[in-house]
């Protein structure tokens, strides 16, 4: 399966039916008096939180929806029947925006969770509501208003508890693979990851944790070079990020060199996250002598005294069991903190804003255009045209470009 993790949808809320004009007409009732009905109220669109889905796939080939227009009413004081809602289904872990303000309008975070995202239109009165002891034939009716109309940029985060980060061929998908059941692509060249992968790690009988593995950070990612940056919003939303570090990379990168330069780009991306917990892993470390391991970790810990390192080679099942164990302790003790501490749950509860809306201005710095037949141009507004409504949509590709 194909993995999408932005998408562009337009959503159209049904419009209200309208009110009726009619009056009773019945044998041997000459003055029988109006009996209009309203009209039923337009359906509504709402998103709902799937937890089978892990991709924004299918809105590159479904991206607009439409819910159903409210009946008219009718005469013996009969209501019209409420338009049918549209339910689009996203994965867990969706946040929505409005293309035309830029507001965010919800983050979908828990499977069956409802955000409504276009109200279905007022339905219309008939003449019976206007009915009074001075009009006693009234011909006022009231038409159904129509239904919200928006343009809508959902973009997935992935829900996992941590986050890998680091240079290309670090070692984060043999990682992955060595300690969950996540069979990531491995190779000798850079980029082998181009999609995250996710992992469940299993720490005991009943314990365990989610990894997310994201493409490798390069100079520049946080301005758009290489894979990294469009992906950095899915470690937004994990407990803890290990920073993994080749001690030998190909490239010849020194370890601290590689350190600071995936974290300046980090911090250009959105600031908090470098005050997220961070841990230090030095990779392939089978590769040096113990004496030259117990040197660059010596270095290491004096540039980064309070960061927590370890050093381990997937390959060679070295320091893997210490790392998950550790993991597993560090994630258990945030679990329980969360639940039963109030002041640490609040003020956890507003770095993830304060980091949400970071992640959040970065991912709109890039801008949305219709590309027709190889031609960009801007794409539609918040209001949407009828005519645009149609099933053709072989000419229209969305794609983002950096401002």
């Amino acid at each position: 399966m194909q993995f999408i993790d932005e998408a562009t949808i337009q959503v159209h809320a049904g419009k209200g039916g309208n009110g009726a004009l009619s009056f009773r007409r019945e044998k041997y009732i000459p003055e029988g008096g109006p009996d209009g009905g309203d009209g039923g109220a337009g359906g509504d669109v709402w998103l709902v939180a799937d937890a089978q889905l892990n991709t924004l796939v299918d809105f590159r080939f479904q991206p607009r929806y439409r819910a159903g227009n409210g009946e008219g009413g009718a005469g013996r004081n009969k209501t019209g029947a409420r338009g049918a809602d549209c339910e689009v289904r996203v994965p867990v872990g969706t946040m929505v925006v409005d293309e035309s303000t830029l507001e965010t309008l919800g983050d979908l975070t828990r499977p069956g969770e409802r955000l409504l995202v276009a109200q279905g239109g007022r339905a219309g009165l008939g003449n019976t509501r206007f009915k009074s002891s001075t009009n006693r034939a009234p011909r006022k009716t009231l038409p159904g208003a129509p239904g919200e109309q928006r343009q809508l940029r959902l973009q997935l985060k992935l829900l996992a508890d941590v986050g890998l980060i680091g240079l290309p061929n670090a070692g984060k998908s043999t990682l992955i693979g060595q300690i969950s059941a996540a069979n990531p692509k491995v190779a000798d060249y850079p980029f082998t990851t181009l999609v995250p992968n996710l992992g469940v790690v299993r720490a005991g009988t009943d314990s365990s944790f989610v990894v997310a593995d994201i493409p490798g950070l390069i100079e520049g990612a946080a301005s758009g070079a290489g894979l990294g940056a469009q992906f950095l919003r899915h470690i937004a939303r994990t407990r803890v990020l290990l920073h993994l570090v080749d001690v030998q990379s190909p490239e010849g990168t020194p370890v601290l060199d590689a350190i600071e330069l995936v974290e300046n780009e980090m911090a250009s991306y959105a600031p908090a996250l470098l005050e997220k917990t961070i841990w230090l892993v030095l990779t392939k470390v089978d590769q040096l002598e113990k004496k030259q391991l117990a040197a660059l970790e010596r270095k290491v810990r004096r540039a980064y005294p309070k960061r927590p390192l370890f050093a381990v080679s997937a390959l060679a099942d070295i320091g893997l069991d210490d790392l998950v164990n550790a993991l597993m302790r560090l994630i258990e003790n945030f679990r329980r903190q969360y639940r039963e501490d109030a002041e640490f749950r609040e003020a956890q509860d507003a770095y993830e804003a304060r980091l949400a809306a970071e992640v959040t201005e970065a991912a709109l710095q890039v801008r949305p255009v219709r590309n027709l037949s190889g031609d960009p141009g801007p794409l539609l507004d918040g209001e949407v045209d009828d005519e645009d409504w149609g099933d053709n949509d072989d000419d229209v590709e969305v794609i983002y470009v950096r401002e």
